[in-house]
C-alpha cells in the first residue's frame, strides 16, 4: 500500500483510538518515574560510596538541558546525594518504592493504550493486569533503564579510565547498544502487553524500530532546541527543567504509541480490515 499511506492510516488509527490521551497519561507517569529514578539511583550510589555516579548524572543533565533549564533536576540530584551522605535512608527507600509503584502504573497505562490501538475494549482483570505490569517494571523497565544509561550517561561512566582506546570504543559502541536494547524492550512490550494474541514478530519489530527512531529524532531535536535557545531558560526560569522533561516525555509517549499503531496497521492490511472509523 506504500509507506505514505501506511503512515497516514496508522496516524488515523492512533487518533481514533484516543492514543494522544493515553500518551499524555503515560507521559505524566513517565516523568514521575524519571525524577524518582534519578533520585533513587543517586541515593543508592551515595550509600555505596560511589559519589562519582551523581557527578556523572549532574554533568549529563547539564549537557542535555543546559543553563537554568537543568537547575531543578540537578538540584534534586544534589539533594539526594546529601541525604544519603547523612545516612538518612528512609526517604530514599520510600522514594525507590514510589518509583517502582509509579513504573508499575506506567506499564498498566501502556497496556490500556495498546489495547485500544488494537481495538481491544476490555483490559485484563485488575489483579492480573498490575501483576504483569509489576513484572514488566522489574524486567523490561530495568532493560530500558540500562539503555538510557548507555545513551544519556554513557560518556561519563568510563571517565576515570585512562585508557583512550577503551574510552573511544565505548563512546562509539554505547549508541548502537543503547538503541538495540531500547528496541528489544519496546518489541517485548508490544508482544506481551496487549490483551490479545499478537501476530508475526517482524511486524512488531518494525513498529518498535519506528518508535525508537521517532524517539531518537525527538530527543535530538529537543536537545538542539534547548542548547541553541537563549530565551527558553529565561522564560520558564527554575521550572524550565521540569517543562523540558514533560515535553520530552510527551513526545516519547506519542512515538511509542505511533509505533504500536504502525504494527497494528501492518497486521490489518493483509487481513483486509478497514482503518478504524471516526465515531
Amino acid at each position: 500500500i506504500g509507506l505514505v499511506r501506511l503512515m497516514r492510516d496508522s496516524f488515523r488509527r492512533l487518533r481514533v483510538a484516543d492514543g494522544f490521551s493515553h500518551a499524555r497519561s503515560l507521559a505524566f507517569v513517565t516523568s514521575l518515574v524519571a525524577i524518582q529514578g534519578l533520585i533513587g539511583i543517586v541515593g543508592l550510589a551515595s550509600v555505596l560510596h560511589k559519589g562519582s555516579i551523581s557527578n556523572v548524572i549532574v554533568v549529563a543533565v547539564r549537557r542535555i538541558v543546559p543553563g537554568s533549564a537543568g537547575q531543578v533536576l540537578t538540584a534534586a540530584v544534589t539533594q539526594a546525594h546529601r541525604v544519603a551522605a547523612r545516612h538518612h535512608y528512609t526517604p530514599l527507600l520510600l522514594g525507590m518504592i514510589g518509583a517502582l509503584v509509579t513504573a508499575t502504573t506506567a506499564m498498566g497505562q501502556l497496556e490500556r493504550g495498546l489495547n485500544r490501538i488494537y481495538g481491544v475494549e476490555q483490559d485484563r482483570r485488575s489483579v492480573k493486569r498490575y501483576a504483569l505490569a509489576f513484572f514488566f517494571a522489574l524486567s523490561v523497565g530495568t532493560l530500558i533503564a540500562v539503555s538510557f544509561v548507555c545513551l544519556m550517561f554513557g560518556r561519563g561512566l568510563l571517565a576515570s579510565t585512562h585508557n583512550d582506546v577503551v574510552t573511544t570504543t565505548w563512546d562509539v559502541v554505547r549508541w548502537p547498544l543503547g538503541l538495540a536494547l531500547l528496541a528489544i524492550s519496546v518489541t517485548v512490550l508490544f508482544r506481551w502487553a496487549p490483551r490479545r494474541k499478537q501476530p508475526h514478530l517482524s511486524w512488531l519489530a518494525f513498529g518498535a524500530g519506528a518508535a525508537v527512531l521517532l524517539w531518537a529524532l525527538a530527543t535530538i531535536g529537543l536537545g538542539w532546541f534547548y542548547t541553541s535557545s537563549s530565551s527558553f531558560g529565561s522564560t520558564y526560569g527554575p521550572l524550565a527543567g521540569i517543562v523540558a522533561l514533560l515535553v520530552w516525555c510527551l513526545l516519547s509517549s506519542v512515538s511509542l504509541f505511533y509505533g504500536a499503531a504502525l504494527a497494528a496497521q501492518l497486521e490489518a492490511v493483509p487481513a483486509v480490515e478497514p482503518v478504524p472509523q471516526d465515531a
